[in-house]
């Protein structure tokens, strides 16, 4: 009986683990996957589907490691299009291959990963450290004008964007990115 109570006990880590790899993963990965097919919804959502089965497939491994989730799904998910791609070019062709013009290059997709990777660690920022940095770094306004848009004094915004930086940098480290 006591067999019975782990395996049920596991089952249900492994759903809520899924359940929180959907809610936090699923969108992001279908934006990107979409990209990789050329926009079609469906082939993507396949896609995805594929990849969250593999996620629950290896859940062991996924729950030792919670900050490597992302980049391994999307590792996943670029092998899925990439090996469908692969098997289509295998057999005779049935359709026009022009969709596949438009794939991304390799520089695209590592691109989209970077953004992907920065973008959750501005998450991670409080929001005045968030606002610092996109006046300055992303609007390219200096100081005095970050400042006078954000109602706060010029030494607030060094400050701010100071620690901003330096928070993003340990959290692109703990991604695996090196800034």
């Amino acid at each position: 009986m006591r067999k019975d109570a782990g395996v049920a006990d596991r089952t249900s880590r492994d759903e809520d683990l899924m359940r929180a790899l959907y809610a936090e993963h699923a969108g992001p990965l279908l934006a990107f996957v979409s990209r990789l097919v050329a926009g079609d919804r469906q082939r993507a959502e396949d896609v995805v589907q594929e990849t969250l089965l593999r996620a629950w497939r290896n859940a062991d491994r996924l729950r030792g490691s919670p900050s490597s989730v992302r980049p391994w799904l999307v590792t996943v998910a670029r092998r899925i299009v990439i090996d469908g791609h692969r098997s289509r070019q295998a057999r005779p062709q049935e359709v026009d291959a022009a969709p596949l013009d438009v794939i991304p290059a390799a520089d695209e997709i590592d691109r989209a990963l970077r953004l992907m990777t920065i973008s959750d660690a501005l998450g991670d920022l409080s929001e005045a450290h968030r606002e610092a940095l996109i006046e300055t770094y992303f609007k390219g306004r200096t100081v005095n004008e970050a400042a006078e848009t954000l109602g706060v004094p010029p030494g607030t915004v060094r400050s701010r964007v100071f620690y901003a930086l330096r928070s993003m940098k340990v959290s692109l480290e703990e991604r695996g990115v090196t800034p």
